[in-house]
């Protein structure tokens, strides 16, 4: 979709659809003000017979009102005026991506970006609605087949084309905010492809997501970024570098498995990267500690963190943002089989250390604590692990935040930072010493269970074992990443949008200092 910018008399612009805010108990924001006053007082006179009264994500379509250009007025309530936060701006911005969706218009005028948020600009703003309505239009349907014929599939498109939003401006009253605007909507359109291809990956089936498929992706980034390169590691190499951990898990699947190492250079060639390491599981059956049928189907998501990775690369090399920043993805099955590792098997890491495997649905530590081993090679300024770790992570926190673990403060801030200016929020949990005990072996160094209680945690300190050289932070989006059941399942693109913004904070941090 093509966003831009308009600027001039509101009420004499052509749009099919003009969006209005009104504030509860009828109070009209500048805009609306305007345009009441070119149609003879119409709008205050709807407002008093109280169809609408302006509470949040309330919504009215109005047709043909007179004296203005614009041939629909799409009311949306705001809410107090007083208390607008972020969170409430946020859901304002998903009430129009979804009322959009709904309209026969191909154009709309956005007139939001006046409304006050405490502590927000016309760029975040601006990022927000961008962000929001293109998440409402999103749609997976590349495994839907044509049940239609030919004639019937071309008529239905052209309708679609007739009907379907094609371009949304946003009113503006100066040419200095058109500037800005303009480049937030640049920055927006990054986040949004970087955000779609991450749904699109983890939506995908795994019998044609593998880690292969993965790989492949991942090259194709390197082919249209200059600032990007892609290296593989396949099995025979993770082999010669001790990667016993993640070998126990790709060793039950005939897809083999990959390590997958995206490299960014978007800063000076000698400042040292930032890595972001995803657990890229294409299919966990839970192997021999076979997973429930019931729910199977959904553990084609438990690659959402290798998809979080890929999306991130792919916004921020867009976006052609000055930093460094190797991506990684530990790409693997998990499937039963005769070769597959088994309860009880022990394994040593490519760190040394070795593992007790107690139960084998707790792969995702095991090919992320060699991944992890393997970017201190990187000597990276920070690492961040993002991974559908744990369902105890669901317990403790639902889907409204994704678990945050860290080993320093200042890391922890940054991301507890960024996850409140997107509203992509995350929840800091302990990584005490205490925790550690849990994960003890009669037989090894440690096991990859610590038992029922605090599960989250231990799986964390499981991996905090292998971050001791460097900063570094462990995001359990177990509960964020992806919706489950029916029609409404499919992948959110989290943490994508807290991730870029953390990396384009980091940017403008250095700016500052510098």
């Amino acid at each position: 979709m093509k966003y831009g910018t308009k600027k001039g008399n509101l009420a004499k612009m052509r749009t099919p659809c003009l969006v209005l805010g009104i504030y509860e108990n009828g109070v009209l924001t500048d805009s609306a003000r305007k345009i009441d006053g070119a149609c003879n007082g119409s709008l205050k006179k709807i407002l008093q017979r109280g169809d609408i009264t302006g509470k949040p994500n309330q919504v009215m379509l109005l047709h043909d009102l007179p004296g203005i250009a614009a041939t629909r007025v799409l009311l949306l309530g705001l809410g107090d005026p007083d208390t607008m936060d972020a969170a409430r701006f946020i859901g304002i911005a998903r009430s129009l991506g979804a009322q959009l969706n709904t309209l026969a218009a191909r154009h709309a005028l956005c007139c939001l970006l006046e409304v006050n948020c405490e502590g927000r600009n016309s760029n975040w703003k601006t990022l927000r609605l961008v962000e929001h309505i293109a998440a409402a239009r999103y749609c997976y349907t590349d495994m839907k087949g044509v049940t239609t014929p030919a004639t019937a599939g071309a008529k239905a498109k052209a309708e679609q084309k007739k009907t379907e939003l094609e371009a949304l401006d946003f009113f503006v009253p100066s040419k200095s905010e058109a500037t800005q605007v303009a480049a937030a909507i640049t920055a927006a359109k990054a986040l949004v492809l970087g955000m779609n291809r991450a749904k699109d990956l983890a939506n995908t089936p795994s019998n044609i997501c593998t880690p292969t498929y993965l790989a492949r992706h991942a090259q194709k980034l390197a082919r249209k970024y200059p600032s990007v390169t892609t290296k593989v590691v396949s099995e025979e190499e993770m082999k010669r570098l001790g990667m016993g951990a993640f070998m126990s898990v790709t060793q039950g699947s005939d897809q083999p498995g990959k390590l997958i190492v995206i490299t960014y250079k978007g800063g000076k060639a000698k400042t040292k990267p930032h890595v972001i390491l995803g657990k890229g599981i294409t299919f966990d059956s839970g192997g021999i500690s076979l997973k429930p049928g019931a729910g199977m189907h959904e553990m084609i998501f438990d690659m959402c963190g290798a998809a979080s990775v890929i999306g991130t690369i792919t916004a921020i090399a867009e976006q052609r943002l000055p930093i460094n920043v190797v991506g990684m993805v530990a790409a693997a099955e998990n499937m039963p089989s005769g070769v597959a590792s088994r309860p009880g098997d022990i394994v040593t890491t490519m760190s040394g250390q070795t593992v007790e495997i107690l139960n084998t649905d707790a792969e995702g530590r095991l090919v992320l604590c060699d991944a992890l081993t393997y970017a201190s090679r990187f000597k990276p300024l920070t690492v961040i692990d993002i991974a559908t770790l744990t369902g105890a992570c669901v317990i403790a926190l639902g889907n409204q935040a994704s678990a945050l673990y860290a080993n320093d403060e200042e890391l922890a801030a940054d991301l507890i930072k960024a996850g409140e200016d997107t509203q992509d929020r995350v929840w800091r949990m302990p990584l005490w010493e205490e925790y550690q005990a849990q994960l003890n072996s009669a037989f090894a160094d440690m096991a990859n269970i610590g038992g029922r209680e605090a599960g989250s945690i231990t799986a964390a300190c499981f991996l905090a074992r292998y971050t001791k050289q460097y900063r570094w932070a462990h995001l359990d989006i177990a509960g964020t990443a992806y919706r489950g059941g029916g029609a409404k399942k499919g992948a959110t693109g989290r943490p994508v949008t807290l991730l870029w913004e953390y990396m384009n904070q980091l940017c403008a941090k250095h700016d500052a200092t510098h």
